[in-house]
């Protein structure tokens, strides 16, 4: 069915969308071409139709979900280069194209996002539409087909929603196909509860109908739906907890807060117990080489590499084509530097993320790094604690050797497809000749880092794929994720819980910590703290810092009260590299918790309210 195009609204964007994704997402499993164009009467009479549909709304949900990692750069521990995402580094027209990631000042830099994910919005709306127009006359071994392919545009739908209020709050709800601008040029922005009941009945009615396994690579199953509504209601409750006065007309409650997070709660716990799901590798450590060596990684690490594609812990993903397709990630381009591919390392770990990994023999955190120059210090590199002594390193938390390198830090360069073998990253020395223990090394070129650390996760450690070409199937939502959504939930309710003790003591194993000390659980306060430093280091890197913050309100505590002197992110020689949040007013706070409704979209439709600190 052709679609009439105007101008003037949220529409056209959404058709730019149908015009530039005629594509499939992994060869393995969308290997049919996505159809917008085609007449009625030739689409839309059979499951086949419906299916290839769904794969082009698929194709239109993922650029706004695959690259959240560049969001990491809006909290405290991860940077993303200020040049990332300009059009010359991102597909021109990417939803993340001309994002602020910084941690603070990037309200207003998401246009492109907001219009995106209504493009995604658009899309589902073409699927469920369309196919609930085919059951009405469907045959009845045709209805549960064609229900699981409306429950998976459902979800997707319900995910671009989600994306859409944890940004924007109050934002236009469109529930049907747009034909013609005239159905969307004077919206206003639904209330937000409104939507959120909105995206749960897409989220229930996806539970409902998808398969408990879905049996291909990326397309969604049951736990899927269950965990998104958990999150949700779990958001909710947090918004409701700790307010968002920015938001308009948005009032804090209690009860509600107790409401949700106790629903939350309920979901997750299916998700857990009823499909027998379980951690990569059951969340066992692996084996692990000490500080300098790479031959051995943990478990961890391979969890985000394709060869843990398919694994139950990866509930939900995003597919990828690999090499020869054009639709590859581009994790190793973003997480790696030149001496992988001619990656450009955008982002990276920043300073302050090492202190977060814990002791092995204590399970609690190590005496802090101490920042040195070994240029000016010849005792930096043996000096106990020193962020340039590799031995520093030493003995903590497996996820840390799996998430960052250190200087003296070992991983597998390659150029044009080929292995050039192991290179040291010595920080601040770019593709150097240097001696290790006898053997000559060529040291990691990567101008790309500038807090002493490069990322190892995500960065692959075999050859054979460009660095946009990559087929790991992105995770969206993960069982750890989970875990620790559900211990949250749990402990807001009734503080700390034995089963939800016991889950974050599973994901703290497989960085082989011991369990949790008795002082990390006696109260309701402590054992939050412990379930958001596991956040921290389970998630980093994955885009989950900054919703977090945001929900609990929690950025005045990491970065300081309005008018303060703010905070310098350092690297590991103790230089400054740049500041953030010095004599910020409490507007520019306000502007942290909620972004900016696109200007373009209130000129064209002076229906759209925009959000107080932005008026």
């Amino acid at each position: 069915m052709k679609t009439k195009l105007k101008k003037n609204t949220l529409l056209v964007p959404a058709m730019l969308l149908l015009l530039l994704l005629q594509i499939s997402c992994r060869k393995d499993l969308l290997n049919r071409e996505p159809t917008t164009e085609l007449a009625s009467a030739s689409f839309w009479n059979s499951e086949a139709d419906a299916t290839t549909a769904l794969m082009g709304a698929y194709a239109a949900t993922r650029p706004c979900f695959d690259r959240d990692y560049y969001l990491d750069g809006q909290s405290e521990y991860v940077r993303a280069r200020g040049t990332s995402t300009t059009s010359g580094n991102l597909t021109l027209g990417d939803a993340y194209n001309g994002g602020n990631y910084n941690p603070t000042g990037y309200g207003g830099s998401f246009d492109k996002m907001f219009r995106y994910l209504y493009g995604a919005v658009n899309r589902t709306n073409y699927v469920i539409d369309n196919v609930n127009r085919m059951l009405t006359t469907a045959s009845a071994t045709s209805v549960a087909g064609l229900e699981r392919v409306v429950g998976e545009a459902r979800l997707l739908r319900g995910m671009a929603y989600f994306k859409l209020i944890s940004m924007w709050g109050d934002v236009p709800y469109i529930g049907h196909e747009i034909k013609d601008n005239s159905e969307v040029a004077g919206l206003s922005r639904m209330p937000i509860a409104q939507v959120k009941d909105s995206i749960m009945a897409d989220f229930t009615y996806a539970y409902e109908k998808l398969p408990d396994n879905s049996g291909e690579l990326g397309r969604a199953s049951k736990p899927a739906a269950l965990a998104f509504r958990g999150k949700l209601q779990l958001y909710w409750a947090s918004w409701k907890n700790f307010g968002w006065p920015e938001l308009e007309g948005f009032t804090q409650d209690a009860q509600e807060a107790k409401t949700a997070y106790a629903a939350a709660a309920e979901d997750f716990k299916k998700v857990i117990n009823d499909y027998k799901l379980d951690l990569y590798m059951a969340g066992d450590p692996g084996d692990i080489s000490p500080p300098g060596k790479a031959d051995k990684l943990p478990n961890y690490y391979y969890l985000f590499t394709p060869k843990a594609n398919g694994n139950s812990e990866m509930i939900m993903v995003f597919t990828h084509g690999g090499t020869g397709t054009g639709q590859g990630e581009e994790l190793m381009r973003d997480f790696a530097g030149r001496s992988h591919e001619g990656s450009q390392c955008w982002v990276s770990p920043r300073y302050e993320i090492a202190d977060r990994y814990q002791l092995l023999t204590t399970g609690d955190f190590a005496p802090p790094m101490i920042p040195m120059n070994p240029s000016t210090n010849t005792a930096a590199r043996t000096t106990l604690n020193s962020a340039v002594n590799p031995q520093s390193y030493a003995n903590r938390d497996y996820r840390m050797k799996a998430t960052i390198e250190w200087d003296y830090e070992m991983s597998v360069g390659m150029v044009s497809l080929k292995s050039t073998g192991f290179v040291p990253f010595i920080y601040k020395t770019w593709a150097q000749p240097v001696k290790i223990d006898g053997v000559s090394y060529t040291t990691y070129n990567t101008d790309g880092s500038n807090s002493g650390y490069v990322f190892r996760k995500f960065v692959r450690d075999y050859a054979g794929q460009g660095r946009s070409d990559g087929d790991l199937a992105w995770p969206v939502m993960r069982l750890a994720d989970v875990f620790l959504m559900y211990a949250e939930a749990t402990n807001e309710v009734n503080g700390p819980q034995a089963d939800a003790i016991a889950l974050v003591n599973r994901i703290r194993h497989r960085g082989n910590l011991p369990p949790l000390t008795a002082d990390k659980t006696d109260t309701k306060e402590h054992f939050f703290s412990a379930i958001e430093q596991e956040r921290i280091v389970e998630l980093a890197g994955e885009g989950m810092r900054g919703f977090d913050l945001r929900r609990w309100r929690a950025l005045e505590r990491v970065w300081g009260p309005p008018g303060s002197a703010g905070v310098w992110r350092i690297d590991t020689w103790g230089a400054n590299q740049q500041r953030y949040f010095q004599n910020t007013s409490a507007r520019e706070y306000q502007q942290d918790y909620i972004f900016r409704i696109p200007p373009s979209e209130r000129d064209k439709n002076p229906n759209l309210t925009q959000n107080i600190p932005w008026r």
